[in-house]
């Protein structure tokens, strides 16, 4: 296994764009994102998407890629990132994967779980159903059919229940018979650094962002996107908070609080999520790239 994946990840706004930047001139190699809200080429500044400046510097994969109008799957992201690591991998033995989407993260080294196609009819029955009889209906049908994801769902969360629903009735199986099936073993080897400081650092850091994010023009980028705004990809911190402000809801001192303080939750969850890891090596913000370095020759040669 001479082909090594370089991860690396950590909450939003501590630095991860140009640690990637760095590593992959000394490995002379190139980046692939896994930031789920970089995709999308409408939106550069509210998602602090790579700079052109930053994207000169290293050749970046799945950066704006895509169109807010797009359907793009974590499925479909699986599939296109690991053909791209098949072409990049033939000329380097180096790629860097970066980005704080977790799930993104785990579906490019570890696979999702995958699910059968469901018939729209299925769905469409199972919401008039919904519609006519409650939820209560929709648990006790769920119990029949799949007893031991009943005893774990969370039984409120009618999206969960749905769809583990439609995937029992599709394929006449248990919804949990797909769960956590055996990943598939990766044609590469692994390295996963995170980046990390104390909370009062990372809070600090996600103030300035917004705060210069606004000086970069992200009113203006809001405004622009505000008649998409019931899209799935602009649903996302700040930009729903604008468009609140943008539809007389909120003052902007606000909207802009707003997207601050659900900015810190982000970046909890991220790190919450990351932290069950255990094969993430940990450094702070601050480290020297040449220590990261030494660190990922030494794991890559054992």
């Amino acid at each position: 296994m001479n082909k090594n994946l370089i991860v690396i990840v950590g909450p939003t706004a501590i630095g991860k764009t140009s640690l990637s930047i760095q590593l992959a001139q000394h490995f002379d190699c190139e980046i692939v994102s896994a930031d789920s809200r970089q995709f999308y080429k409408e939106m550069s500044i509210g998602t602090a998407a790579p700079t052109l400046d930053e994207l000169k510097q290293a050749k970046h994969h799945f950066i704006q890629h895509r169109s807010i109008q797009d359907n793009y799957s974590v499925g479909d992201y699986e599939k296109d990132a690991l053909n791209t690591l098949e072409r990049l991998f033939k000329k380097n033995n180096y790629v860097i994967l970066i980005g704080g989407s977790g799930l993104y993260i785990d579906a490019i080294t570890k696979g999702l779980d995958h699910f059968p196609e469901v018939d729209e009819q299925i769905r469409k029955d199972l919401q008039d159903k919904y519609n006519t009889k409650g939820i209560e209906y929709l648990q006790q049908q769920l119990k029949a059919l799949d007893p031991i994801y009943h005893e774990k769902v969370d039984l409120q969360n009618t999206h969960r229940v749905m769809r583990a629903l439609e995937v029992c009735i599709e394929s006449g199986m248990p919804y949990s018979s797909f769960l956590n099936k055996p990943k598939k073993k990766r044609p590469f080897s692994i390295t996963k650094i995170g980046v990390t400081a104390e909370r009062e650092v990372i809070y600090d850091r996600i103030n300035q962002r917004v705060d210069l994010m606004v000086n970069d023009g992200l009113i203006k980028e809001a405004k622009d996107l505000h008649p998409y705004k019931s899209l799935n990809a602009l649903n996302t911190v700040g930009y729903k908070e604008i468009f609140k402000h943008l539809d007389g809801e909120w003052d902007l001192d606000f909207a802009l609080s707003e997207i601050k303080k659900n900015t810190r939750r982000f970046a909890k969850r991220q790190l919450t999520w990351f932290k069950k890891d255990l094969e993430i090596k940990w450094f702070t913000y601050k480290e020297d790239y040449k220590s990261i370095i030494s660190y990922i020759k030494k794991v890559h040669h054992n």
